[in-house]
């Protein structure tokens, strides 16, 4: 797939897009086919950093020990001391709030089991637990703002429960540009962790919150369409 198709179908995107008072995001829609996701070799994890984020501000809580705290409560949304795990595990209503408002959950490595202890029958089938594939379990001397930064930017992939994805890729407010490139590193991104890379995509799409998906069409039907019209 080239940048100049995914620019295509994004501007059909924003002018069937419905007006709407608040802005909407760009959703990029992938479907999957011949493959077997009851086979665990198949069933696709893992975590993609895009140029130019999601085009929303993502949470990030850090769970961490007193080293880290100070520096966690600079560069972080929310910094939670391992002497407080006990206190907020209590507390059924703040837990599951903070796993609806964060997206990625920051653990120091030391602490892992208490964190786990903590925070696991939440966080975990929400798929929220610290990831080390994702940057999320760090030492005690690690500055955190990078590491906050770049999850801010970071889009989980998980192909799992079902044959498809979807994922935010941008707003209406972001440039063409930018949403074409974190489109562009997203699929590519994704074939290289199937299988058979591009023979199992079955189709793609773009869409704003309210809009109809737009089908990305081969550049045979593409030109096919151009000649009938």
């Amino acid at each position: 797939m080239q940048k100049q198709e995914i620019k295509r179908i994004l501007e059909k995107v924003r002018k069937e897009a419905p007006k709407k008072k608040f802005t909407q995001s760009i959703d990029y829609i992938v479907s999957f086919k011949d493959l077997d996701l009851k086979k665990t070799e198949n069933q696709v994890e893992f975590f993609v950093v895009l140029n130019h984020g999601t085009g929303k501000e993502s949470r990030i809580c850090s769970l961490v020990g007193p080293e880290l705290i100070e520096n966690a409560k600079v560069s972080s949304d929310t910094a939670i001391l391992v002497d407080d795990f006990d206190k907020v595990a209590k507390d059924k209503k703040l837990i599951k709030g903070l796993a609806d408002k964060h997206a990625f959950f920051i653990a120091q490595a030391a602490i892992m089991p208490k964190v786990a202890s903590a925070f696991g029958r939440v966080l975990g089938p929400r798929g929220k637990m610290p990831n080390p594939k994702a940057g999320c379990v760090v030492p005690q001397n690690i500055n955190l703002k990078p590491v906050v930064e770049k999850l801010k930017k970071t889009v989980k992939v998980s192909i799992k429960k079902g044959p498809f994805f979807m994922a935010r890729v941008g707003a209406e407010s972001s440039n063409d540009e930018e949403i074409v490139d974190n489109v562009f590193t997203l699929y590519n991104a994704i074939l290289h962790h199937l299988p058979k890379e591009k023979h199992n995509i079955k189709s793609q799409y773009l869409k704003t919150t309210m809009g109809k998906p737009v089908h990305f069409e081969s550049q045979d039907a593409v030109k096919q369409n151009e000649k009938d019209s």
